[in-house]
């Protein structure tokens, strides 16, 4: 754990509380109050954020980072930096040539490092994943279909489809994979920066 003081964690922690789904803080400010696991990854343990599109991943991501004392790395943005395309086009030109160097830069990567994975990495690469702490950032669907249909930028998944179809089955397709693969929860995880006595 990071040299923190009990204030600073208590803060971090109401900063990621209020950076995920607004729809489940509520939910998840219970279940953190409750007694339950205290999941701390190992120093030498790679720890992914993953989830779905638009869950929040980007945003935790520095605060996750201030939480263990180690530094962040976004994958989508250090693709995009090293190969000089965007994802939106990358993938829609070449949607196995864009999985294939996400999966290569992510076993690239030191041990020990704290990622951001894009939105397809649990489903895709479940056994890149298999000695990495896997945390996953939960959102509704309704959040996701928001925030998807509000964001232009992001490349389309199934074009033939319309995208409200699309939404709809990407996300309870990638729901069932994901459920699949070991993973921690955001609850677990703050947990254990929370003084066992206090409540969120």
């Amino acid at each position: 754990m990071s040299g923190l003081s009990a204030e600073q964690r208590h803060q971090l922690i109401q900063r990621i509380l209020e950076a995920v789904d607004p729809r489940l803080v509520p939910a998840l400010r219970e279940e953190l109050a409750r007694p339950g696991p205290r999941l701390m990854p190992a120093p030498e343990q790679t720890l992914a954020i993953a989830g779905h599109r638009s869950a929040g991943k980007t945003r935790l991501l520095p605060m996750v980072s201030a939480l263990l004392g180690r530094q962040g790395l976004d994958l989508d943005a250090e693709l995009e930096r090293r190969s000089g395309r965007s994802l939106r086009e990358w993938v829609a030109l070449d949607t196995q040539g864009f999985r294939e160097a996400e999966r290569s830069l992510f076993l690239e990567l030191p041990r020990g490092s704290i990622v951001a994975v894009g939105g397809g990495f649990l489903s895709n690469h479940p056994e890149a994943l298999d000695s990495s702490y896997t945390l996953l950032v939960p959102v509704s669907f309704e959040t996701y279909r928001e925030r998807l249909l509000a964001d232009t930028t992001r490349p389309r998944l199934s074009p033939g489809m319309s995208l409200d179809e699309e939404l709809h089955s990407i996300y309870h397709q990638r729901q069932a994979l994901h459920a699949r693969v070991p993973t921690v929860s955001l609850a677990d995880f703050l947990r254990a920066f929370a003084p066992s006595e206090s409540k969120p």
